[in-house]
């Protein structure tokens, strides 16, 4: 009898090692880099200046001429009468345009 109590206590500690192992490996693969990436994108977010050269996430390039809390408004193309207001979120890249 008290070979059985101990054979499913083992299970137990195997199955439990087996969800610690597996859960930090998508700790680190899967939601460390999410988290990382969100922050890379916040402090991105937040350094916009007018006169920055963005991309956004549709592959337009612009230059922002105007900041608000969330939004911006993105003059586009060389005769620089295409104004367009968007949302922050929608910036992909941005390269500084007073360097």
């Amino acid at each position: 009898m008290n070979l059985l109590a101990s054979g499913g206590a083992m299970g137990w500690e195997v199955l439990i090692m087996y969800v610690v192992i597996i859960g930090g490996f998508m700790y680190f693969a899967a939601i460390r880099p999410q988290n990382k990436e969100k922050k890379r994108m916040a402090a991105m977010l937040s350094s916009l200046e007018v006169g920055d050269i963005v991309v956004t996430t549709s592959g337009f390039y612009g230059e922002i001429i105007d900041i608000t809390e969330e939004d911006v408004i993105v003059e586009f193309g060389s005769n620089r009468n295409c104004r367009i207001p968007m949302r922050k979120a929608a910036i992909a890249e941005v390269e500084k345009g007073n360097e």
